[in-house]
């Protein structure tokens, strides 16, 4: 398995080409914009075409580049079931699983940032294990912090941070020595304290980031919604084009 990291240090946006090269499937985690031909330039290195495309959520801070990858590959195109995108694409419901050759995604259902939020779980076979290696996180668990509730919350945000909270004990489940790769890092809207360093553990994040320490689901929410940054630049019209999906790159 190979992965290779992508960041948008504009807005703190990460993004993730990842897959199997011995029967040539590759992936992207919530691909950028800015970065849809230096998915397809490393593709091509490495001799693998990019077969699907994971949106953990629809994103408020920067518009995806799934629309042009999709159009460029023809890569199926994975996001939560119950998204209101108004393009094609499989859902993935909690417990799907998705191979790409000797890796293997698990979507994890984890609502909260958004109402439609997923991890993906992912496994690499050729290490002799069906244990998992690492998760990509999405706006859910963050580096030193979590996802903020109130982007996506339609005048709820305490309905959705409660959601986080339940969201969360289940990436803590994982094993202490599982990878998380989030879809943000510090200087981020996204959060309130995110770390610089982009990657951590499930271990590290149990033990040192402060958001996970609050006692209970209802003072965890309140907390969240305390001392939460600006919302995203143009954050609707941002939203309203990657739900539009095809016509969001011709807008």
């Amino acid at each position: 398995m190979i992965l290779r990291p992508f960041l948008y240090d504009e807005t703190a946006c990460a993004s993730y080409l990842f897959g199997c090269l011995t029967e040539s499937k590759l992936a992207v985690v919530d691909p950028h914009e800015a970065f849809v031909e230096r998915y397809l330039a490393e593709a091509d290195r490495v001799g693998a075409p990019v077969v699907a495309v994971f949106e953990t959520h629809v994103q408020a801070d920067h518009l995806s580049g799934l629309p042009a990858l999709v159009e460029s590959t023809g890569a199926n195109a994975y996001l939560p079931a119950g998204s209101r995108v108004e393009f094609e694409h499989v859902p993935l419901a909690d417990g799907d699983e998705v191979s790409l050759g000797n890796t293997r995604v698990r979507a994890l259902s984890t609502p909260g940032h958004a109402p439609e939020h997923n991890a993906y779980v992912v496994t690499d076979r050729r290490r002799g294990t069906n244990e998992p290696w690492l998760v990509f996180s999405g706006d859910s668990l963050l580096v030193g912090d979590v996802g903020r509730p109130d982007l996506h919350a339609d005048g709820d945000p305490l309905r959705l941070a409660r959601q986080l909270h339940a969201s969360l004990g289940r990436l803590l489940e994982l094993p202490d020595w599982v990878a998380v790769y989030p879809s943000h890092y510090g200087g981020s809207v996204c959060g309130r304290a995110l770390s610089g360093n982009p990657f951590s553990t499930i271990g590290f994040e149990r033990r040192h980031n402060r958001a996970l320490h609050e006692d209970g689901a209802e003072e965890f929410a309140r907390a969240l919604l305390v001392d939460t940054p600006p919302a995203p630049a143009d954050q609707r019209g941002i939203v309203a084009a990657n739900k539009r999906g095809a016509l969001a790159i011709r807008r």
